[in-house]
């Protein structure tokens, strides 16, 4: 790995080069603009049929195209456009890497009718600024110009806020915000404080003067609604003394002033605290844009200046035909198109949506300029008519760049528009990248097609910009609909990452965790409380053994880990007195099954104080053990060891002194009485316990359960009238009363809890079942992307289709860990409880040498799975001793070993 000091302080995605597939409005390539601003420019291209129809490549819904191949580098992707479904008539475009600046624009049109087509395709610039989330309006901001000496402080940017009325966020603030944060219209930099909802929230300041001041005065910029009004006190000026300020709400950001009188130079600080009100006004909160400190006289040369957002830019011929340059208002640089099409027309759509307005024009085949509704503008280089003979293709290319004016016109100039050379480019990046992907065993080809779909929706499911820690990322979305963080999704995104490119997976696990000490986040935290970063760290050591990584991790799981099992911070996880956790004070979701029906009826009745799940608390246990593991590889931390030890005892016996039903053979939903100590399971209307399904099961993955109830549930696993189905494993015991065939989750297979499972068979020892996990998903995978070429969030199990999010990354991935795990060589699985101190295979993957340390039960054998190049007869032996496996595939290798503290596999041809 290479040195990894840059991760520290970030979230972005630094690897990635600044030219990407990051858009969230129209799929194509993308170019931070300004990454302090969130400014993105892109170029979206895509086919059509000349004078008859256009398909409108929208990244929020179904629209014809699909992601085809991508380099986990982003050096080069293609995405698929069907014109005519299926394979009939369609479009390959990709884009290439042609330096750090500039991108080729491959386009290859096929026509496998009989009958000749004509075809078009449509350059599509524009420029997109951040929006307010959850409004979808552009977020207008305003910058602040100062006279001479003068000082802003933003209302962020304080020494300590404490609210009056403490919540169980204070410590980790939704989407990596500041405590107290809030996005709007009309800010600094788009974001204020939100101060003054109790009496008594106090927030101060300090600020520094270079030189003192004879008449300093303060002033205020907030906002109010309308008729509303706020005291504050203002303490902290050089005379110590308590001042008033009222503040009034017009419902737009304005400025109050104060005298603080003469200042020396140096340190101060300053205190604003939340007075008295009326009851009628109990809940009156302001927000803080930020305040400034400057002479009496030079208070009117304070300005707040709206920022532009203008999307309209300067259209300028470019230096050789077929190019053009656009300028953008307050962008330094340009951009630069070119295309080798000689029949074209530039035209402009002034408008914020093209999916209606262009289709609804497409017959305006004289005008040149169209005019819609809303400020958005696109600049559309119209390629037409392209003929398409019957059974044939072509190839059109160009380029688009970014620099300066002088860059811009030369990268144009010197583009070479042969399409040999373009192609000899396009082949070279191609196969740059594809030499370092792994290689996958013949038993892989079946399932080659669906892995390439989706690796290629992994690696180009990245959108910008994301705004968290406020600052701008590029961030691994589970799918373009989803434009925000989403911490248990982004786990299995890394998960599935480490397959095709161990460095963005390192990124992707960096993005959820926080500097150690955080005292706005103990972890960035959005939707379900799924610790899976925990998972993904033990993956990545797996594979990269690193020290760096690891000591650069463990502080930040462990900060994350602390907060999760209620010993950190704001945490109210563990408030019960049966110490069972539960996390409902931070999200509705306690597995990331949203109708999961014991969950859903939680919220139903309103028992969300007093009802814990189980698998919150057993994810809790198997962390407490992955930590632990990190902490004794790391060395000299015994306090932390006997913590974790502490917390696996107080946890596991929680959970089955509290959670064990005998009758139905599952662990259940434990609810308790005013006091917070345990009274009972929730149960259904019939009688049932009421978490029949995999919450119900939990306990194997926490590795707690005894070896009855272990027998019990694993026979449920395996029962194809409980929770084995055809196509995987059911959310929801199917015998259950509550069972549905139209669920979201309940009556449908996901991959990602299946991946815990797998784990959990691994762990053990029981690799048929676990084969039968992994070769299940496979098929399915490789049924409905085959059928569809989509990549869908889940599926039905009465008809065995996807459904949900057609381009989904997210908790969809481990279908790539399942088929490295048994096709790719160099690959070795185990289960939860070992630790791989050191794991070398042969350059060309014929032999492997692995020491473990094997943390489980004792008198429990576990299973090791290892994929060798195929085309051998391995001999395996452990610790020295000679040792047998079963093979599923042409080398792919079942290890049972047997459960022995520490040891050396040896694998070599026979």
């Amino acid at each position: 790995m290479e040195p990894i000091e840059y991760l520290a302080g970030t979230h972005d995605l630094k690897q990635l080069p600044l030219w990407g597939p990051y858009t969230k409005k129209y799929i194509g390539i993308s170019h931070i603009a300004d990454a302090q601003k969130g400014l993105r420019f892109d170029l979206s291209v895509f086919p059509g049929f000349y004078r008859r129809k256009v398909d409108v490549p929208n990244t929020m819904w179904e629209s014809g195209y699909h992601p085809w191949e991508a380099s986990p580098d982003l050096s080069w992707f293609t995405h698929r456009h069907e014109l005519e479904w299926k394979d009939q008539v369609y479009t390959d475009i990709s884009y290439a890497e042609l330096s750090e600046h500039a991108r080729l624009v491959r386009c290859e049109f096929v026509n496998r009718t009989d009958a000749e087509q004509n075809v078009v395709l449509h350059y599509m610039a524009s420029l997109h600024f951040p929006q307010v989330r959850g409004h979808g309006d552009l977020l207008r901001t305003c910058r602040v110009e100062l006279p001479e000496r003068a000082l802003w402080t933003d209302a962020l940017d304080y020494e300590v806020l404490s609210f009056a009325d403490p919540s169980p966020r204070d410590t980790l603030v939704y989407d990596g915000f500041y405590r107290g944060e809030e996005r709007g219209q009309g800010l600094v930099e788009g974001s204020a404080l939100r101060f003054g909802r109790e009496v008594g929230d106090r927030v101060s300041y300090s600020y520094e003067l270079p030189d003192p001041m004879e008449h300093a005065v303060l002033l205020l910029r907030c906002r109010l609604l309308e008729g509303e009004k706020l005291l504050l006190g203002i303490s902290g000026a050089a005379d110590a003394s308590l001042s008033l300020l009222e503040l009034s709400g017009t419902g737009e950001p304005r400025e109050v002033s104060m005298s603080l009188g003469p200042l020396p130079a140096g340190r101060h600080e300053i205190v604003f605290t939340s007075m008295e009100r009326d009851v009628e006004c109990a809940k009156i909160s302001a927000v803080l844009d930020g305040f400034v400190i400057t002479e009496r006289h030079l208070l009117d040369q304070v300005r707040f200046v709206p920022e532009e957002a203008n999307a309209h830019p300067l259209m300028i011929q470019g230096p050789v035909p077929n190019s053009l340059l656009l300028k953008y208002d307050g962008i330094v640089g340009y951009y630069g198109l070119l295309w080798t099409y000689d029949d074209y027309e530039v035209r402009e759509f002034h408008c914020d949506e093209l999916d209606r307005f262009m289709r609804h024009n497409v017959h305006h085949h004289v005008n040149s300029v169209f005019k819609g509704e809303g400020d958005g503008h696109f600049t559309n280089v119209y390629l037409r008519p392209i003929p398409l003979p019957a059974q044939s293709s072509t190839i059109t290319h160009g380029m688009v760049c970014s620099g300066s004016k002088e860059s811009v016109e030369r990268q144009l100039a010197s583009f070479h528009t042969d399409a040999e050379q373009c192609e000899t480019v396009f082949a070279a990046v191609k196969r740059a990248s594809e030499a370092k992907m792994k290689p996958f065993n013949p038993s892989g080809e079946p399932y080659r097609f669906s892995q390439q779909l989706m690796e290629a929706t992994l690696a180009m499911n990245v959108v910008y910009p994301v705004y968290t820690k406020r600052t701008y990322i590029r961030h691994n979305t589970p799918g373009r609909w989803w434009d925000s963080l989403y911490t248990w999704d982004s786990g299995f995104i890394g998960i599935g990452l480490a397959e095709l490119d161990i460095k963005r997976s390192v990124e992707c696990l960096n993005a959820y965790v926080t500097e150690p000490g955080d005292s706005h986040a103990a972890f960035i935290h959005h939707g379900s409380m799924v610790p899976v970063q925990h998972y993904l760290f033990l993956e990545i050591w797996n594979k990269t053994g690193s020290r760096e990584l690891m000591d650069y991790f463990y502080p930040r799981l462990r900060q994350y880990y602390l907060f999760y099992a209620g010993k950190l911070g704001s945490s109210t996880t563990r408030t019960l007195s049966s110490n069972l956790l539960k996390t409902w004070d931070y999200f509705y979701n306690s597995g990331g099954w949203d109708d999961y029906p014991p969950q859903v009826e939680v919220h139903r009745s309103g028992m969300t104080s007093e009802t814990a799940p189980v698998s919150t608390t057993c994810h809790a246990i198997r962390i407490a053990k992955i930590m632990k593991m990190v902490a004794a590889a790391i060395g000299g931390l015994e306090v932390d060891i006997a913590g974790y030890e502490e917390d696996i005892n107080v946890f596991s016996s929680a959970v089955q002194d509290n959670a064990w039903d005998e009758q139905s053979g599952y662990f259940g939903y434990v609810i308790h009485d005013a006091q917070g100590r345990p009274n009972g399971l929730l149960r259904h209307e019939s009688g049932q316990n009421y978490n029949m399904g995999l919450d119900g099961a939990y306990p194997l993955v926490a590795g707690i359960c005894t070896p009855e109830q272990e027998r019990r549930l694993l026979g449920y696993i395996t029962d194809p009238t409980r929770l084995s189905t055809a196509i995987g494993l059911s959310t929801v015991d199917q015998k259950a009363a509550y069972y549905k065939k139209d669920g979201y989750w309940n009556g449908a297979v996901w991959m990602a809890h299946q991946w815990f499972y797998w784990k959990m068979l691994l762990s053990l020892g029981c690799g048929d079942q676990a084969h039968v996990i992994a070769r299940t998903a496979l098929e399915l995978w490789k049924k409905e992307t085959e059928q569809t070429y989509n990549c869908y969030e889940h599926f039905i199990v009465e008809s065995g289709r996807g459904a949900g999010w057609h381009h989904f990354g997210g908790l969809s991935a481990p279908v790539l860990s399942w088929f490295a795990a048994y096709h790719k060589p160099g690959t070795v699985n185990c289960g939860y409880d070992v630790w791989q101190v050191r794991t070398e295979f042969s350059g060309d993957n014929t032999e492997l040498s692995v020491e473990l340390l094997y943390y489980g039960e004792q008198d429990h054998s576990h299973t090791l799975l290892v994929c060798m190049k195929a085309g051998h007869t391995y001999q395996i032996t452990w610790n020295g001793r000679p040792l047998e496996a079963g093979t599923m595939d042409d080398g792919l290798l079942d290890i049972r070993l047997p459960g022995e503290n520490r040891g050396i596999l040896t694998v070599s041809p026979a």
